[in-house]
């Protein structure tokens, strides 16, 4: 959404749009298969990359490279997709350089997003989806306090194989409880 300002600062990240700069970092991630094993998508080259950059300015959705403040270094990369602007629902989604875990960081940037998609896109509803052996992901959506919506089994086949999935959802008069503001 072009109405946001970047970058989103927390206390240790920002959040900001991808540049054909961050092709190098987002490669060193995005290449290696235990971080793809769970996404849509395979492990990418730097070439599909630079045009996957180019795709994401030119939509509508948000997809902005996580950096820590302190280095400058891009660690991550989260999404908030608009699945349906009349109903005001949202998807996130994210992926984080396996270096950088188990330090907060995912769950930072991920509030950081769910707050700007209540907050600023006036998002209804924010759902995650994630593979059910994803224990990282949809651990994370818990803690955030996103609530476990549906289990599917043996759904679609997935890179070959049967998969599990759960969906994950948030309303905003949930997130305003969690935020101490109530519901309107």
């Amino acid at each position: 959404m072009s109405d946001l300002s970047y970058p989103i600062v927390t206390a240790r990240l920002q959040l900001r749009p991808l540049s054909l700069g961050d092709v190098e970092a987002l490669h060193a991630y995005h290449s290696l298969e235990e971080v793809a094993r769970y996404q849509f998508w395979s492990e990418r080259t730097k070439e599909e990359l630079a045009v996957k950059i180019a795709e994401w300015a030119a939509n509508d959705n948000l997809v902005l490279g996580v950096v820590l403040v302190e280095t400058g270094r891009l660690i991550g990369d989260v999404v908030l997709s608009f699945k349906d602007r009349a109903a005001r629902q949202g998807e996130i989604g994210y992926s984080f350089n396996p270096d950088a875990t188990g330090q907060g960081y995912a769950s930072e940037a991920v509030t950081a997003l769910v707050d700007t998609g209540f907050a600023e896109a006036g998002l209804h509803r924010i759902y995650g989806r994630c593979d059910a052996r994803n224990t990282s992901s949809w651990r994370l959506l818990e803690r955030l306090g996103f609530r476990r919506e549906a289990h599917f089994r043996e759904h679609a086949l997935f890179k070959g194989e049967w998969d599990e999935e759960f969906y994950y959802a948030m309303l905003e008069d949930e997130w305003r409880q969690r935020q101490g503001q109530g519901a309107d």
